[in-house]
């Protein structure tokens, strides 16, 4: 696997290379047939393979007719076609011969090239409908040439596509890892303590305020892993492991279900999504534990 492993986590452009091609609004070319990312609502449309080979973006002029939440837009190239993006509205209906998918982490029907399409997908057009409006005098912005980013020509304020940046760390303490529980996740799932930067706050001090504020404990040895384009809808996810370095135990509760410290002899019931980077980290540094839940199944 090529290095940093989390660079080929879903979300995170490599897995689509060379496939891929990123390129910005004003290079379409509107009459050139083409693949097509269309949300619905958290859904990807798409259509069946041929032979049984699964899904695949619908390709042409364009799949549906709408209505469209946010219009189509043209980001780039998809084995060699152009590729535009486009938000359908929640009551489009949906043309003879696709489908609509579920298009989050937790679906296992999408394969990873397909996922990280439609991350992008959710981001451009996330940004797209954010950008409508200038916050500074309620302007009209307009694009900028070769850049996603937007100009008011009311009062020539430049805007551009916003990342989010978070933390998210897995607390080692000898043979147990802190695990946290979020309310609305799937029965028995337990992930890692993550947070948002805050200001003048770098990640490792993010890291440290992030488990103090959740958990009531205290880390040391912070170590980067690696780091994971998050687009729900525009995150970027950097991982770390910690040391447990003091403390009790205190859930803050307006943040977490629950939290508890787990080994390969007492795992957690159901284990992150597949495609998240708080199971690449599990995977990569606590493998044991993860072999002892998967062996529960």
């Amino acid at each position: 696997m090529a290095y940093p492993e989390t660079v080929n986590l879903a979300f995170n452009r490599a897995v689509i290379e060379p496939d891929f091609a990123f390129s910005t609004p004003d290079r379409d070319v509107p009459a050139a047939p083409g693949y097509w990312l269309v949300l619905r609502e958290n859904d990807l449309i798409a259509r069946a393979a041929p032979a049984g080979g699964g899904l695949e973006l619908p390709y042409g002029q364009g799949p549906l007719a709408g209505p469209y939440a946010v219009p189509p837009v043209f980001v780039g190239t998809w084995r060699g076609r152009p590729l535009r993006a486009a938000r359908l509205s929640p009551e489009a209906a949906v043309a003879p011969g696709l489908v609509a998918v579920p298009a989050g982490y937790r679906y296992a029907g999408l394969d990873e090239k397909l996922l990280t399409l439609a991350g992008i997908a959710r981001q451009v057009l996330h940004w797209r409908d954010r950008s409508r409006i200038c916050p500074a005098c309620g302007g009209a912005p307009r694009e900028i040439p070769g850049t996603f980013g937007a100009r008011c020509p009311a009062c020539a304020r430049d805007y551009y596509p916003r990342l989010h940046p978070a933390v998210i760390v897995l607390i080692r303490r000898g043979e147990e890892y802190l695990l946290v529980r979020k309310p609305g996740w799937p029965a028995g799932q337990y992930g890692m303590v993550a947070g948002f930067v805050e200001f003048a706050e770098s990640l490792e001090e993010c890291v440290v305020r992030e488990v103090a504020e959740e958990t009531g404990l205290a880390v040391d040895d912070i170590r980067y892993v690696g780091s994971q384009n998050w687009p729900f809808p525009s995150q970027l996810m950097a991982g770390f492991t910690a040391g447990f370095a003091g403390g009790e135990l205190r859930v803050d509760t307006t943040e977490l279900e629950a939290a508890a410290w787990f080994s390969a002899k007492n795992p957690p019931l159901v284990l992150p999504p597949a495609s998240s980077i708080a199971r690449r980290l599990m995977d990569l540094h606590a493998p044991d534990m993860v072999a002892a839940a998967l062996a529960r199944k």
